[in-house]
C-alpha cells in the first residue's frame, strides 16, 4: 500500500523519550505500532481494519489503550505543543458529541434544533427558517418554558 504512514527517524527521536519502559518481554517495533495508531485514528478506521503492514490489530489497540491510560500521548502532545509557536487560533473537534436518540427523527421531519446558550433553551426551526406551528415538545411543555422565561426575566 502506497498510502501508509510511517514516522521518520527525526519524528521518532522527538517522541521516544516519552515511551514507557518495557518490562520483561521486549516490545514489538515502536515505529510500526505508533504509525499504525496514527493511521487508524487519522482515517477513522476500526482497529481491526488496520493494514497488516502495521502488525496485528490487537497489538496496535492494546498499545493505544495502555499508553492512553498511562498518559503517554498526553505528555507527547503537551511537549510538542510547548516547543512550537503560540497558535493564533485553536479549534475543537466536535464530532463526538452525544445526541439524544430522537434527534435523528427531528431532522427527518425538517426540524433543526438551535441551542441558544445565552438564553438556556432550544428553539426548533424548519428548514425554511420558520418555527413549527406545534412544538414537538407539546403545547404544555412549551407553555411551561414560556412561563419560566417570563418569571426569570428582569422586566416581568
Amino acid at each position: 500500500m502506497g498510502d501508509l504512514i510511517w514516522l521518520s527517524d527525526a519524528q521518532m527521536g522527538r517522541i521516544e523519550p516519552y515511551f514507557s519502559l518495557s518490562h520483561g518481554v521486549p516490545r514489538v517495533d515502536d515505529r510500526r505500532v505508533i504509525s499504525g495508531i496514527i493511521f487508524v485514528i487519522r482515517n477513522g478506521l476500526r482497529w481491526r481494519d488496520a493494514p497488516k503492514e502495521y502488525g496485528p490489530h490487537k497489538t496496535i489497540y492494546n498499545r493505544f489503550v495502555r499508553w492512553s491510560r498511562l498518559g503517554v500521548f498526553n505528555k507527547i502532545f503537551a511537549q510538542l505543543a510547548s516547543k512550537g509557536p503560540r497558535p493564533e487560533r485553536l479549534m475543537i473537534d466536535a464530532t463526538h458529541l452525544k445526541a439524544h436518540r430522537t434527534a435523528a427523527s427531528l431532522l427527518k421531519r425538517g426540524y433543526s434544533p438551535i441551542y441558544r446558550a445565552h438564553q438556556g433553551w432550544i428553539e426548533l426551526k424548519t428548514s425554511c427558517g420558520m418555527r413549527p406551528a406545534r412544538s414537538p415538545l407539546g403545547l404544555a411543555a412549551q407553555r411551561r418554558t414560556d412561563e419560566r422565561l417570563q418569571r426569570s426575566s428582569p422586566h416581568a
